[in-house]
């Protein structure tokens, strides 16, 4: 079949892929060659999309309870209940919380429904969690959300700040491109971050900057390019509003408290470090935690490429003043006149698909659609536009204070689209309490069971990436189709579709009288000429009359063109403003001394609903770990591979240990995708504090006080299955395998075996000195069904081998039982290269071989020859092998 071009599921890069149906929900999977935002390129995730396409656990009927209901009456139940919550509390007590996973349509149509016509302003997305600090710093320096950049900038770039950025695992074709042009034109890379990452041991300079350091270092930065006469003094004059005693504060910033960037502290901290740098402009001392010499290497590098990008993401958003640190990172573009020009500017890079989409529509509660406000003007023209019968006055709550007033009872009524609070909202025990207590809480899913749907009154099947069709927008501001790969599975509809039905029950048919994506599509465009008449960059008016058949070939198109900015800023004086910020002063509680960091695997996404079903994807982090830097975890007494428990005042969860010299001493770093679905440990949502950035309500994931403690079961053991199971154990995390699951197991007390095990005929062994049970069950026709293994004082097999045993449901069950092949095989290691299933001691022996590069290693075993996503772990490794065995 002809291949069907479309976007990738995963992250804002935005790549564009290749699909074509092979079979029942079956889908060969390439890179679109010709996509400017990939060329061709993809990572593990997109390469390995194929595998997650199945019906397993898909929600394919509407759902009222436990009760499977035509779509009309659960289409009524909605409306019904709806239009009750209003009569009685009125309509500020409904919300609906989006997702970055949505379309453009499904975001401007749940906008235009919850702001126009039911008239609630509480409206927000899971982008409020990943980027609403970078929104809120555009809008403050540039007078609207646009990103200045574009992915052609990384290719001309001579010097790239990589910002609270792990680009190799979290955007990994970006990755690539920085690295082709590290070889094309020497581009120097910096990586700014308190881990030594893949992505920082990749890099020219590493700058292991402490927790929330981030203003310090900037301002710091623009203080010594001032002292050493490389600001841009025509560009400030003609383009930038700098408020009066702005460089006297960044000079000094220990005297520039109180402008405007010092993050609040809800009480006095017995004690506090300041990471504010010393008043010296060429940062003499201690700044952020970087000593002298290293900011100077840092300031001699800014000083000598004028072509600079700032790549910032997460690290940076996720903070109690994330907003700031965008600013500081604006306000040094600005200074150096560096920005609305090939290779240079801040570049801030989304973690959703469609987070910059979301954001253009209104999708956020602080905002209308089409980056428009709630000024009187603004406000009268979007009423017109949508004659909207009930126009909200003002912003909403946004995601922390939407599920605070959730849980005291303000809002009664709660639509979840896309995705799962409950695991991914910070303080989740929280949030459960939340969703327990609101009377209706309605869930649009593509799965039958994740953590929110089952707090859920109504679930209703949503379609799946390979089924929807509508628009999606990147992190360079470009717009995408995404196109229907397979049938609708069960009685699935578009989110657009379910929305504009229960608009319909609402009486507001003729308002969402929509007749597909492009028609959603072609309003939202045109609706853009109310941006343009406020003065705003935003504009699609050009497409607002493309045809069904045009819309069907749209090709990828970016808005605003390359340099958006060039000619003026959306501010009242067409003028870049220029914020004097501050360092935060850092709490530091003595009863929970670590500073805690959250991220993403590679390999994973999000809370694993999708990524979690493919065997591929989950073989390079199958538990979730505690990484800790080798002098704390010897003071907390915990051994590599062993257990711990980390706390914090929220909560606490269960990890496995990795003992590491990448994590920083005092700092320890965990995993945000584990869910009560797949883990009974690493559940990160529930450590997480309230505290949120004063600005833009986002989160803060990436310092939060923290202790560690050794968790000592008294036993051990793994499951290999069929089926996926939710053991009771203190600790058990599951993974997909081929042909079936792999599920850690550790626990206190007797083990209930039979409440591990399927029913069947089982064969066993045992050792009761050691506490050892090895117990195999068969299933129909006598093919093995699951094989437990369990210890109290021993050791337990290799997994790998059990588990390539169980995929080809060939292996001998003496040797199953036995643990070990009757002869001895060769043990590749950990898998390094998911594409080619290339180990560990595989690329070790190509190393010891003579192989001393990534592309050496590939051209030997072929790993990091496909999708490219494992070369910065092979980096990692032949660097380690060469100094334990350097090559004569």
């Amino acid at each position: 079949m002809k291949p069907v071009r479309t976007t990738c599921a995963y992250c804002g890069v935005g790549c564009g892929i290749e699909a074509t149906v092979t079979g029942p929900r079956a889908v060969g999977i390439a890179g679109d060659k010709v996509h400017p935002a990939n060329y061709g390129s993809l990572c593990s995730k997109g390469t390995w999309l194929g595998e997650t396409l199945g019906l397993e656990g898909r929600l394919l009927h509407p759902m009222i309870g436990e009760q499977q209901v035509s779509w009309d009456r659960a289409l009524g139940e909605v409306a019904g209940r709806l239009r009750q919550t209003v009569a009685e509390h009125g309509p500020e007590s409904v919300a609906f919380y989006l997702s970055g996973q949505l379309l453009t349509e499904d975001y401007y149509i749940a906008n235009k429904l919850a702001k126009g016509f039911i008239g609630s302003p509480h409206v927000d997305t899971n982008s409020r969690l990943c980027m609403a600090s970078a929104v809120a710093a555009h809008n403050r320096a540039f007078g609207e959300d646009v990103v200045p950049c574009s992915y052609d900038d990384l290719d001309e770039a001579d010097l790239i700040l990589l910002v609270g950025s792990n680009t190799a695992w979290c955007h990994p074709v970006i990755w690539q491109r920085i690295e082709r042009a590290r070889e094309a034109r020497g581009t120097k890379i910096v990586v700014i971050d308190p881990r030594r990452t893949e992505t920082a041991a990749g890099a020219d300079l590493h700058i292991p900057i402490a927790p929330d350091g981030d203003i310090a270092l900037f301002n710091a930065l623009l203080a010594a390019m001032q002292t050493r006469g490389a600001l841009d003094e025509g560009y400030l004059a003609d383009r930038c509003d700098v408020p009066a005693g702005f460089w006297e504060a960044i000079a000094h910033p220990l005297q520039g408290r109180g402008w405007g960037g010092v993050c609040p502290s809800e009480s006095t901290p017995p004690k506090t470090t300041d990471p504010t740098p010393n008043p010296s402009p060429e940062g003499e001392g201690l700044l952020g935690g970087i000593d002298s010499e290293l900011f100077a290497r840092l300031a001699d590098m800014v000083a000598a490429y004028p072509r600079m990008i700032t790549l910032f993401s997460q690290g940076s958003n996720q903070s109690v003043c994330g907003t700031d640190k965008g600013n500081a990172i604006i306000n040094l573009h600005l200074g150096l006149g560096r920005i609305n020009q090939p290779g240079a500017g801040p570049f801030s890079i989304t973690g959703q698909p469609n987070a910059m989409g979301g954001r253009e529509v209104g999708g956020l509660a602080n905002m209308l659609a089409c980056h428009l406000g709630f000024s009187d003007g603004e406000r009268a023209d979007v009423a017109q536009f949508w004659q909207a019968p009930a126009l909200v006055t003002g912003p909403g709550l946004k995601a922390v204070d939407m599920f605070r007033a959730i849980h005291d009872g303000r809002i009664k009524f709660l639509w979840v689209m896309a995705t799962n609070p409950a695991v991914s909202m910070p303080d989740a025990g929280f949030v459960r309490e939340a969703l327990a207590r609101c009377p209706t809480v309605v869930v649009s899913e593509v799965m039958a069971d994740t953590d929110t749907a089952r707090q859920a009154h109504i679930r209703l099947p949503a379609l799946g990436w390979a089924e929807k069709d509508g628009t999606v927008t990147n992190s360079e501001r470009r717009i995408s189709r995404q196109r229907g790969i397979l049938a609708a599975p069960g009685e699935a509809r578009a989110d657009w579709q379910i929305m504009c039905d229960v608009a319909a029950q609402l009486g507001y048919g003729a308002e969402f009288s929509h007749a597909s994506p492009a028609d959603v599509y072609r309003e939202y465009a045109a609706m853009t000429a109310l941006a343009v008449r406020h003065g705003k960059i935003l504009d699609l008016t050009a497409t607002a009359a493309i045809s069904d058949d045009e819309f069907e070939e749209m090709e990828p198109f970016q808005w605003g063109g390359r340099f958006p900015l060039a000619e003026r800023y959306s501010t009242p004086s067409g003028k870049a403003q220029m914020l004097a910020v501050a360092a935060p002063q850092i709490e530091v509680n003595p009863d929970y001394p670590l500073r805690l960091n959250t991220g993403r695997y590679r390999d994973q996404w999000h809370t694993m609903t999708r990524t979690g079903l493919s065997p591929k994807l989950s073989q390079h982090r199958r538990e979730p770990l505690v990484e800790v830097h080798p002098d704390d975890a010897e003071k907390a007494g915990l051994a590599d591979g062993a257990l711990a428990t980390v706390s914090a005042a929220q909560g606490a969860s269960i990890y496995r240990v990795c003992v590491t010299s990448d994590q920083g001493r005092g700092q320890i770093f965990v995993p945000m995708h584990f869910t009560d679905t797949n883990s009974g440990g690493g559940r990160t949502g529930r450590l997480i504090h309230q505290k949120t950035d004063p600005v833009s309500g986002q989160p803060a994931f990436k310092d939060v006080p923290a202790k560690v403690a050794a968790f000592s079961p008294e036993w051990r053991g793994f499951l290999v299955s069929r089926q996926a199971t939710v053991p009771q154990a203190s600790y058990w995390a599951q993974s997909r395998i081929e042909g079936g699951w792999l599920t850690e197991l550790a626990g206190l007390g007797a083990v209930d075996v039979d409440a591990l095990l399927p029913d069947g005929p089982r064969s066993q062994v045992a050792d009761l000195g050691k506490g050892m049970q090895r117990i195999a069950v068969n299933g129909e026709q006598g093919a093995l069904d699951a094989i437990l293994y369990l210890t109290r004082s021993g050791t337990l097999p290799d997994r790998g081998w059990i588990v390539r045993q169980f995929a080809g449901a060939a292996g001998s069950m003496v040797e199953l039982l036995a643990g070990r092949p009757a002869q001895p095989q060769e043990d590749h290691g950990a898998v390094v290269c998911l594409c080619h299933d290339i180990g560990e001691r595989q690329i070790a022996a190509a190393v010891r071989g003579g192989s001393c590069t990534v592309a050496e290693v590939g051209e030997c075993t072929r790993a990091g020859t496909n999708c490219g996503s494992c070369r910065p772990l092979l980096a990692k490794l032949i660097e380690q092998t060469l100094e334990l065995e350097p090559v004569q």
